[in-house]
């Protein structure tokens, strides 16, 4: 396997104090978009902003990235964004939509010069280890790289260290099973997967400038937010701008961005945003 880059010359620095950038890898749900099967009208569009993989984002600060989730179309997604390296991973939650590509960041290893660091809570680390159970088996591998190498940073509630940015973990419910995390660096927060944010949570979310939140269709969903549910929480958190992710096919890109308000749009697959990490 190819090591041109010497594990020593490449650890992940500090972030830039002054700016980074958001990469939307995916912003569709569990299904993506298009959805098997289906010819309905945005399953069948030729708008690219209606052909979306399953959610996550990339953080990428001046010399580091970031990864939130590791959904299946992952190895897609990073060719199509050009993003060579992943240098650490945070995990808003175990569902299957943002866990089963993990296996897609074994190379990076070699490059990193350690194993893959994984921040998640408790209950996640205990699903990826039954999962991906490959990975932290006894029996010696049969060659560098036929197992992923994976380091898990346990988290909680509280506000922990990324690659030299602070992130404030936003406790979230997500439907009647299931609590998640969303994140905050700076002045941008990512909220996925919910359809109820605790008041605590709210209060975390206060002055942020960029929002992020899931808003699966317009009909009422047991564990998403509706498009209108999504607004109302915008609406009470005033962000200066707001997205729109983890959208099924019953949302046409073009129709429903046209029909929001002022400050709110649709996120698309490859939309990049510029934040400060450190405000």
């Amino acid at each position: 396997m190819n090591t041109a880059l010497p594990p020593n010359e490449l650890p992940p620095p500090p972030a830039d104090a002054n700016s980074a950038e958001v990469i939307f890898l995916g912003t569709g749900t569990s299904v993506g978009v298009p959805a098997l099967g289906c010819r309905c009208d945005v399953c069948t569009s030729t708008d690219p902003r209606n052909q979306r993989t399953r959610c996550a984002i990339v953080v990428r600060f001046k010399h580091s990235n970031l990864l939130i989730d590791t959904p299946p179309d992952l190895r897609t997604q990073l060719l199509r964004e050009d993003i060579s390296l992943i240098h650490a991973v945070l995990f808003t939650h175990e569902h299957v939509d943002h866990l089963y590509g993990l296996d897609d960041l074994r190379l990076f290893p070699f490059q990193l010069g350690h194993a893959m660091p994984l921040y998640c809570e408790s209950h996640v680390e205990a699903r990826i280890r039954r999962v991906y159970d490959y990975a932290f088996s006894d029996r010696a591998p049969t060659h560098p790289g036929s197992t992923p190498q994976l380091e898990f940073v346990r988290i909680t509630h509280d506000p922990f260290n990324v690659l030299g940015v602070e992130v404030v973990p936003i406790p979230m419910v997500h439907g009647p099973y299931f609590n998640v995390l969303g994140f905050r660096i700076g002045n941008f927060a990512y909220c996925t997967d919910t359809n109820a944010i605790p008041a605590e949570s709210i209060e975390r979310l206060r002055g942020v400038e960029t929002l992020v939140i899931d808003a699966l269709r317009f009909r009422p969903h047991p564990t998403h937010f509706s498009v209108d549910e999504a607004i109302e929480v915008i609406r009470e958190i005033s962000p200066k701008r707001a997205f729109l992710t983890h959208l099924c096919h019953d949302i046409d890109h073009a129709k429903v961005d046209a029909q929001l308000p002022a400050g709110i749009e649709l996120a698309y697959d490859g939309l990049r945003l510029n934040i400060d990490p450190t405000s």
